[in-house]
């Protein structure tokens, strides 16, 4: 049986293929208060604003391409059982060729109704309002905002629970409740930190078998991939 590798990406796998990062240190995103464009008080404010800011965003993402950090992983899946988790929500990892990807925050191309959550629907252009679920509501961005629940948690700490390699990649570990997924996992497992500005938070700390690359991911991730494909 084929070992399972989990890897968890966070901003910085993307930040190397254009995609804006999660904020900057001031607290904007884009230009824009957080709380203005990712919190369910700031869609009740202004669904106008919010609506332009994720198209802004769906755009520029139909022409981005992965890196090196995303194909790279692609490559493990030759011999391991590979799952992504990912905090993201642009579909890198998918275009690059990953087959198991779970997203955390919700998918920039899909949108949902902002009643019902359970009714989710693939979508590539704009939303506009007037845009209606099938029972009548208006759709929003399929992506979960500060403030509201994370509902692929639980089958994410299910996958850590499972891993027998660990990898972390371009976060930095301050976001929860996605920064202690690896404490499910068995802490004496091989776990690799790839980040260029790696910050150890108290669950890595813990961890005795813990590899640290201070590196960007497009550098970093093919260095560990090759690593890990020559051990097997």
């Amino acid at each position: 049986m084929r070992k399972k590798l989990i890897v968890l990406t966070g901003a910085g796998i993307s930040a190397e293929s254009g995609i804006s990062t999660f904020r900057d240190a001031g607290g904007l995103w884009e230009q824009h208060r957080i709380e203005d464009v990712a919190t369910p008080e700031g869609w009740r404010k202004n669904p106008e604003l919010v609506l332009r800011f994720y198209n802004q965003r769906r755009e520029r993402l139909l022409a981005a391409e992965p890196n090196a950090g995303h194909r790279a992983l692609v490559e493990l899946e030759s011999k391991f059982d590979v799952h992504v988790i990912t905090q993201n929500v642009d579909d890198l990892h998918e275009k690059a060729g990953s087959r198991q990807v779970l997203h955390l925050h919700g998918e920039l191309k899909k949108v949902r109704s902002e009643r019902y959550e359970e009714l989710v629907y693939e979508w590539e252009g704009d939303i506009k309002i007037g845009d209606l679920c099938e029972r009548g509501f208006q759709l929003r961005p399929q992506v979960v905002w500060f403030g509201e629940s994370v509902p692929m948690l639980a089958p994410a700490a299910e996958l850590a629970g499972k891993a027998d390699i660990f990898l972390i990649i371009g976060t930095s570990l301050q976001v929860y409740p996605a920064a202690s997924l690896m404490i499910y996992a068995n802490r004496h497992i091989p776990f690799y930190y790839i980040d260029p500005n790696p910050q150890l938070n108290w669950e890595l700390q813990q961890m005795p078998n813990l590899a640290i690359i201070a590196e960007p991911a497009s550098t970093g991730v093919p260095r560990v991939v090759q690593e890990l494909l020559r051990g097997t």
